[in-house]
């Protein structure tokens, strides 16, 4: 069965607070998407990615989605050669934006792209938001789509490259305001695969957290180009440092994780150490569970960043 989150478990995941992703607690420094002709060895599988927010059903007032630096050759970004990128973003509502077929998936295709789309602007190497913040909206959050399971009304986030060979490196912040990053408080954003850029800072540890909901048993946890810099460790209520595979550049490896019973309804912390410093090396994730359903990483951890619950042994 399809993984339901339930909204109060959103709640207690932080302040209560919107969120910029990534979040400063995942130590990533940007999103990146790259245009279509690019190498995937450049640390993207498929020049597409797919975030979602969920807004409370309390919340009354327009929401806005803001993106940072969406466009491509200046501030951030990776250029390869001269900039030639454009870069699509767009976003949904409606019926379907979660629901229908085909959305939660590793890779776009099919009818990912359902729902109504409610804003869309392409971006290239203009300056006119290098370094600024791009506001879609505003949205009333009767515009999601309603989905009992998540807690809230639902919007969906494509970010696409649909040309040139550039790496579109961004951020996202969910507002209250047009102009400002003002949070909306219960927000919460994830994704089901996460493309995004490391720090270069060698031994920099970042952070992703997947949800273990109360059927999960065992867990494959897939990473792309990760040019086999450095090491991965599960830390969770029940897993001190539990190492998982690493990929070298330009491939898929999978390990598996056995779940147990006390890490089921808590966040795992997947760490991320760098071992150079290397600019630019972008990776990819996705995680199934034994059903092969992929899982959700949220920005903000539902029930907050976990710790390892140490075991006293008593000896008589």
């Amino acid at each position: 069965m399809r993984n339901k989150m339930i909204f109060f478990l959103c709640m207690i995941a932080s302040s209560a607070t919107g969120q910029l992703v990534p979040s400063a607690d995942e130590n990533i420094p940007c999103l990146v998407t790259f245009g279509r002709e690019a190498e995937t060895s450049y640390g993207d599988d498929d020049f597409s990615q797919v975030f979602f927010c969920v807004i409370p059903r309390d919340q009354m007032s327009a929401i806005y989605i803001r993106v940072y630096d969406p466009d491509i050759g200046n501030t951030l970004d990776e250029l390869i050669g001269e900039a030639n990128t454009k870069c699509r973003f767009e976003i949904y509502g409606g019926n379907g934006t979660i629901s229908a077929k085909n959305v939660i998936k590793e890779s776009p295709s099919g009818n990912y792209k359902s729902g109504i789309l409610l804003g869309s602007k392409i971006f290239d190497n203009k300056k006119d938001y290098d370094g600024k913040w791009y506001t879609f909206g505003p949205f009333n959050p009767l515009e999601g789509e309603m989905m009992e399971e998540y807690g809230g009304y639902i919007f969906k986030i494509i970010a696409e490259g649909i040309s040139g060979n550039d790496g579109n490196q961004y951020k996202y912040f969910l507002s209250s305001n047009p102009t400002e990053n003002i949070p909306v408080e219960g927000s919460n954003f994830f994704t089901f695969e996460y493309t995004f850029v490391l720090n270069a800072a060698p031994n920099s540890v970042s952070h992703i957290y997947p949800y273990m909901d109360k059927n999960v048993v065992a867990i494959k946890i897939n990473t792309f180009d990760f040019d086999s810099d450095g090491h991965l460790r599960i830390v969770s209520i029940g897993k001190k440092g539990e190492m998982v595979s690493i990929s070298g550049e330009n491939e898929w490896v999978t390990s598996r994780h056995i779940i147990s019973d006390e890490e089921k309804k808590t966040s795992l912390d997947i760490q991320i150490i760098k071992t150079s410093g290397a600019k630019n090396n972008n990776m990819v994730f996705f995680i199934t569970n034994q059903y092969g359903e992929l899982m959700p990483f949220y920005t903000v951890p539902i029930g907050g960043i976990p710790k390892y619950k140490y075991k006293i042994a008593v000896k008589r």
